[in-house]
């Protein structure tokens, strides 16, 4: 049978896997570079992508990181 691994890569752990430079509950000033795919506004810090929620290019906003994986990250408006 199949053995189960329970590391889980690119979660919320500070174990290496993990070199996002926001962390959790931050708040961040970010500008809108972009639209994703889905329609989520794209920003960057320090080059680290994050997906915002009801934004669109250009926008300047106040962000809080809700979640972070290895190479990305989304995050929600700070209203």
């Amino acid at each position: 049978m199949f053995e189960r691994n329970n590391r889980s890569y690119g979660n919320n752990r500070n174990d290496g896997y993990n070199n996002a430079p926001v962390k959790e509950g931050e708040t961040y000033d970010v500008t809108i570079e972009d639209i994703g795919r889905s329609g989520d506004g794209i920003a960057k810090v320090e080059g680290y992508i994050l997906f915002v929620p009801n934004t669109k290019k250009g926008d300047e906003v106040k962000i809080k990181v809700t979640a972070t994986k290895r190479n990305l990250g989304f995050a929600e408006l700070v209203e």
